[in-house]
């Protein structure tokens, strides 16, 4: 094979529920955990703050991702509510530990040689019934149970959510969607935690979103969102809708592989998908190592059992370059890449 071509995919930015997070010089979390002492650095070892387990040197990533690659990250913890999640963030940022914060790990590429940091992974799942068509659920819920649940009690407009293997915040944060609805037009408010602690709510009205992008993309002080308010419509066809969008992607997507999702954002004013684009460069089946593109859909790159990022950096690579030789389209990822060590990191970049 050929030398792999120039990489032009971000070692990070900001995607569907990850937000990574340097270390900062300016002062601490300012409340909840009170203790300050330095983790070991033994492997394999347990540190306990204010009932909040860190887990060091043990947790593959690769069993954190859809796509199933990555290596150990050097802490983890789980948050299963808003103040768990406070506590661990200002844990980290007083002990100078860059932080990410996941979900499902469906939009995300881990290194193989690990993270250097503390992965938070995000647990908060719970679902109010406010009245009905509105729902008020956690950032950490799966969007696909949402979809289904909302569907068959009777209520339209996150059908399409069904097919969304990730979670509310991430959902939001991308503002995903599929079959000509989108996460935005379902949404009420938004309650978010900001990196010095604020707790707020914007409303919709308040919120500008766009194909696969939210405010929250380019909200620098951004620590997470909480908990996503829902309103959604009463509809007799919302559950024959949903069952008809899911049978429609077991046709048409690799379901059942190790997947992440839609690789590449479609290009806007086009009227092309990128999945054309990519299929029409002949590249469905082109593999490199143990990662490949998809025969039934181009957009997706499947791990065929043993992929290393690096097999994944260099098919994404090569697939970008093929489409741009053939088309002069230049494909942006919707996937994000997570360096082993990101000392210095432009959150707003997007490709």
């Amino acid at each position: 094979m050929s030398p792999s071509p120039s990489l032009s995919i971000p070692p990070c930015y900001r995607s569907p529920g990850i937000l990574l997070h340097a270390p900062r010089t300016r002062g601490p979390f300012p409340f909840l955990c009170s203790q300050s002492r330095s983790f070991s650095k033994d492997q394999g070892q347990t540190h306990n703050c204010k009932g909040l387990k860190f887990i060091r040197g043990k947790k593959q990533l690769k069993d954190l991702s859809t796509w199933g690659i990555g290596g150990p990250c050097n802490y983890f913890i789980q948050v299963f509510d808003q103040t768990q999640l406070v506590s661990a963030i200002r844990f980290c940022r007083e002990h100078s530990i860059r932080f990410i914060v996941i979900g499902k790990g469906s939009n995300c590429l881990f290194d193989d040689v690990g993270f250097d940091g503390c992965v938070i992974l995000n647990r908060i799942e719970f679902l109010e019934k406010k009245e009905p068509g509105i729902y008020r659920v956690g950032s950490g819920f799966r969007f696909n149970r949402l979809g289904v649940q909302c569907s068959n009690e009777g209520f339209t407009g996150l059908e399409f959510a069904g097919g969304i293997p990730g979670t509310v915040g991430g959902a939001t944060y991308m503002n995903a969607g599929a079959n000509g609805q989108e996460t935005a037009n379902a949404i009420r408010s938004v309650e978010f935690v900001t990196m010095d602690g604020k707790f707020l709510r914007f409303s919709r009205t308040d919120l500008v979103f766009g194909y696969r992008s939210s405010p929250f993309q380019v909200m620098e002080e951004l620590a997470a969102i909480i908990a996503v308010t829902f309103e959604l419509q009463h509809s007799g066809s919302a559950k024959r809708r949903q069952h008809e969008y899911m049978e429609r992607r077991r046709m048409s997507q690799p379901v059942g592989e190790q997947t992440a999702g839609s690789v590449f954002r479609n290009p806007l004013d086009m009227g092309v998908a990128a999945a054309e684009l990519i299929e029409k460069a002949g590249l469905k089946g082109f593999r490199v190592g143990g990662a490949m593109v998809s025969k039934m859909h181009a957009n997706f790159f499947i791990n065929c059992g043993g992929a290393t990022s690096q097999d994944m950096l260099h098919l994404l690579a090569v697939v970008k370059e093929k489409v741009d030789q053939k088309f002069g389209v230049q494909l942006k990822e919707e996937i994000i890449y997570i360096h082993p060590e990101i000392t210095d990191v432009d959150l707003n970049k997007d490709g």
